[in-house]
């Protein structure tokens, strides 16, 4: 990786997530794995633009294409933006998945990581609607984060996370891969694979059917 990926090297105005720093090379063996060598990535709800840089930079053939609805996560985005100065990320995009139409048609993947169990189900919902709308047949959507399985937790510390994330906010929660898999396969996506990643999360990577 370039150099200017040091954790202590935050650009002014950016923010820094301990959490990228240890998930982001775990996600990248999967995402160049997976993802096409050449078109449009969108990110979903991108948070500190750190993944954003470093991707992008990894994977030079793709364009990146960033998205938040918090203001203080495209400002931090777009201060990573320049002060990597990674030629293949675009400018965020103010993006909330509930609110439509989407601020862009077409994309070759979909990229999102720890959003749906920091908000609403809704949000979920809405993400796959959304994803489908501008994925051509066989194209990936990729989620990434903490998951339930057949109901269950998966660790005591995701339980705990759980009970943390709905005192928090009622609505949010550790979502269970059985309904996250139901409302995808509504929206036109097939499950493709599971991947175990560390620090007891899951990569999931679904298909537009078609």
């Amino acid at each position: 990786m370039p150099p200017f990926f040091d954790p202590k090297a935050t650009p002014k105005g950016g923010l820094s997530a301990p959490a990228t720093q240890r998930n982001r090379n775990p996600i990248l063996a999967v995402l160049e794995r997976i993802l096409p060598k050449a078109g449009m990535v969108l990110e979903i709800a991108s948070g500190t633009g750190e993944h954003a840089v470093y991707f992008a930079a990894a994977m030079p053939g793709i364009v990146w294409q960033p998205s938040d609805r918090v203001i203080a996560h495209l400002q931090s985005i777009s201060a990573w933006r320049e002060s990597t100065a990674v030629e293949n990320v675009l400018a965020p995009l103010v993006l909330d998945v509930e609110s439509v139409p989407w601020p862009i048609q077409h994309a070759a993947a979909v990229v999102n990581i720890n959003m749906i169990h920091i908000a609403p189900w809704s949000a979920c919902i809405a993400l796959m609607k959304g994803a489908a709308s501008l994925l051509p047949p066989g194209a990936p959507l990729f989620l990434y984060g903490p998951f339930k399985r057949d109901g269950k937790h998966t660790s005591e510390s995701n339980e705990a996370f759980d009970l943390r994330l709905r005192a928090d906010d009622s609505r949010w929660g550790v979502r269970d891969l059985g309904d996250v898999q139901a409302v995808a396969s509504q929206a036109g996506f097939a499950l493709q694979e599971l991947v175990s990643m560390p620090a007891n999360n899951l990569s999931i990577v679904f298909r537009r059917e078609g």
